[in-house]
């Protein structure tokens, strides 16, 4: 097999969370043009007509779409439950779904923590678990996080998203080191300052914005077709050696 058809993911099937917009959008669309169906969950993904499914569709790609909260646990396992039932099974797991609270640590409220923490990391852990288990008896699949540069820095007014974003890449850890050997890749992807409603309000404030981008050696914001390339490649067979990784898409943020 070449390199090229390694890259190849026709007859999987990707779930993506979080996909409606953003980054989610961004690898739901570069999976279905490599080949994959996609499975589409976000808390407000309209069930038909929406812009991902018609994206994917027009690819010649099958799109089958969920709306769940992933702050209410019990939505969350009754969407896993339906997933299970209605769907092909799940070769490639994209753990995207995220959302961020600012507020000072001083000030910062411990319904924004248990939310945060709730949807980021526990709701992953979750999906992980329960979809990885069986890609262990099929003895092959591929699971992927959406980390962040605060998996790796403190971020100011986000200590909620910052543990759940440094959570994500300890299990990351984890999860590869007792799968790997089991044929399931677990790996994440880290993203830097992209142009999507998380940092609507850093895009917005004139100093802030100015202060991040000059650190940017690429010298802009990031966009969400940015992802394509490092999204496939985890999904699929070109990294198949690649585990416990956390691949960083920032411009180059994290060299400066």
């Amino acid at each position: 097999m070449s390199i090229i058809d390694r890259f190849r993911l026709d007859g999987k099937t990707a779930l993506v969370t979080g996909c409606r917009r953003g980054i989610g959008q961004g690898m739901a669309i570069g999976l279905a043009e490599a080949g994959a169906d996609i499975i589409g969950v976000s808390a407000h993904l309209e069930s038909s007509g929406s812009d991902i499914e018609s994206e994917v569709k027009a690819l010649g790609r099958d799109f089958q779409a969920y709306q769940c909260d992933f702050a209410d646990r019990d939505a969350l396992y009754a969407f896993i439950g339906s997933v299970k039932e209605e769907c092909a099974p799940v070769d490639i797991l994209v753990n995207n779904a995220g959302t961020i609270l600012r507020e000072p640590a001083a000030e910062h409220p411990d319904e924004y923590w248990d939310t945060i923490l709730e949807v980021n990391l526990t709701a992953q852990f979750i999906l992980t678990r329960e979809f990885g288990k069986e890609m262990l008896v099929r003895g092959g699949g591929k699971v992927i996080f959406t980390a962040s540069l605060l998996t790796f820095q403190g971020g100011i007014t986000v200590p909620s998203y910052a543990a759940s974003k440094g959570g994500l890449g300890q299990i990351t850890k984890a999860f590869a080191n007792e799968w790997a050997a089991q044929g399931v890749n677990v790996n994440a992807i880290a993203p830097g300052y992209i142009a999507t409603d998380n940092t609507q309000a850093l895009r917005d404030d004139p100093v802030r914005s100015r202060q991040i981008l000059e650190r940017i050696p690429a010298d802009r914001w990031g966009k969400p077709e940015d992802f394509k390339g490092a999204v496939v490649y985890l999904a699929s067979e070109a990294s198949n050696y690649v585990h416990g990784e956390i691949i960083v898409v920032d411009g180059g943020w994290m060299a400066r």
